[in-house]
């Protein structure tokens, strides 16, 4: 079902087995993105395998932004305005819950780019309720060679691939979640699982505890063998400079742009920060749609809009360890000229984009009845 591991040093992570799942497609309701990956409960084939395994009747969702997206589930908790979790909630919920939790879910970094230092006390609190700790492996891109799941208490992680192992994340995949456990895990992940022994690597059986296999075993094996070569590639100091990249890059825009754009929570982020245009919105009428389309004008790809639900008109900005000061920069200027326009002429922005081949579409004829195939002689419009 994988490849496993005693651990995994490269990775910063603590685990002792790691297994793919079958393939799970990244939603495609969202824009395309160039400066951000987005976030959020990603893959609920995922987290029910997680559930299957524990064999127990509920679940809670810690992620700080947006509804998880399988069927068992108990409770949501919410942020504080620190953008953390509102621990007595989290206690209020254990204690009413206690005889029925499997595991609550967290996202470390959250969506909101923050890092919740109250983890360790989470994972007691989860742990002393009977409940496991589930890692969403969203963010991993901000803690490589910095911290890992395992020291913060969880038990369970799913890595996402298409988000910080190399694997495009665009189109609808293909994505990848290969699932590691703690050793008191093991005996309940899929199979078959391999193993070594004198005569080399075969196929072992995890035991009577499994689920035993489910649909395609191998997952999207040649996005794993890429993810572990761009692993194998940076090393543990590599790895380690992806993150501060990251962290630094998506720091330094939320600085640059916080003078034209409110950001929801303005400490120190991680590797992403969320920018709202209620200020816009408030004055001229502006919508974070709008400027997704302006930014088409430039050549840019918008970030991730309306997303996470709690921050009203947002932008999800991360830059990603890859782009360039110059690019960083460019980005900022373009953002920069985009408020300036709705202070002064919003219109240009309201019915953006003004450059591309076509023009604002309607979006919900376009959802309810899409024409994917040009045809010769169909009305091109700007």
């Amino acid at each position: 079902m994988g490849v496993t591991f005693t651990s995994v040093p490269d990775l910063g992570f603590h685990c002792s087995a790691v297994a793919p799942v079958p393939a799970i497609g990244e939603p495609t309701g969202r824009a395309p993105r160039t400066l951000s990956r987005g976030a959020g409960v990603s893959g609920g084939a995922v987290a029910g395998a997680g559930i299957a395994s524990l064999a127990a009747p509920q679940l809670l969702s810690a992620e700080s932004s947006e509804p998880i997206r399988i069927g068992l589930m108990a409770a949501k908790t919410g942020p504080l305005a620190s953008g953390g979790i509102d621990m007595e909630h989290l206690k209020a919920l254990l204690d009413s819950n206690a005889a029925n939790i499997a595991a609550i879910m967290l996202t470390n970094p959250n969506t909101l780019g923050l890092f919740d230092s109250n983890v360790a006390e989470i994972a007691t609190l989860v742990h002393e309720a009977g409940g496991q700790l589930y890692y969403d492996g969203a963010n991993a891109n901000a803690v490589l060679g910095i911290t890992r799941p395992g020291d913060m208490g969880f038990d369970v992680v799913h890595f996402n691939l298409h988000k910080t192992f190399s694997t495009p994340h665009g189109g609808g995949g293909p994505g990848a979640g290969p699932i590691g456990v703690k050793e008191h895990l093991v005996a309940f992940l899929p199979g078959p699982l391999p193993a070594r022994g004198e005569q080399g690597y075969y196929w072992q059986d995890p035991g009577p505890q499994s689920i035993g296999k489910i649909r395609a075993n191998k997952g999207n094996f040649g996005v794993l063998v890429r993810a572990y070569a761009y692993i194998r590639t940076y090393g543990p100091d590599g790895l380690l400079h992806v993150a501060q990249s990251a962290i630094l890059n998506a720091n330094y825009l939320k600085h640059e742009l916080s003078s034209d754009y409110d950001i929801a929570y303005p400490q120190i982020c991680q590797h992403e920060f969320i920018a709202t245009v209620e200020r816009q919105k408030e004055e001229s009428g502006i919508t974070a749609l709008d400027i997704a389309k302006r930014l088409l004008d430039f050549g840019m790809y918008a970030p991730t809009i309306y997303f996470p639900l709690i921050v009203h008109e947002a932008m999800m900005i991360e830059p990603t360890e890859t782009e360039t000061r110059e690019t960083l920069d460019y980005f900022v200027s373009v953002m920069k000229q985009i408020a300036e326009e709705s202070r002064t002429n919003p219109e240009i922005v309201k019915t953006a984009p003004h450059t591309t081949p076509v023009g604002r579409l309607d979006q919900a004829l376009a959802a309810r009845k899409p024409n994917l195939r040009w045809l010769p002689g169909q009305e091109q419009t700007h």
